[in-house]
């Protein structure tokens, strides 16, 4: 089974502003969960996929590099992979 990723409309954007190695660690995030779901992340210990808190209760987030993260939510009803934002991380 194929998942869907639909990417908010900033993402495009937000790609040509990040670093090569980033936007490819991405691309690479987005080739797994088409091809075998969302699920899988966990099984790559270095994109330390995660539920988040607060107030993005209901996302999950996937490590692109120390710095930035992929944020997004599942939609299994619809099969669907909704990219919400790719921001640097704040300690």
């Amino acid at each position: 089974m194929m998942w869907n990723i639909l990417e908010h409309r900033s993402i495009a954007r937000t790609c040509k502003k990040l670093p090569v190695r980033v936007v490819k660690k991405y691309e690479l995030w987005k080739d797994i969960v088409f091809r075998h779901g969302p699920d899988k992340l966990r099984e790559f210990p270095g994109l330390h996929d995660e539920k988040l808190k607060g107030d993005r209760a209901g996302q999950r987030s996937s490590r692109l590099s120390l710095q930035y993260r992929v944020i997004y939510r599942v939609e299994k009803e619809i099969v669907t992979v909704k990219v919400i934002d790719i921001n640097a991380h704040k300690y």
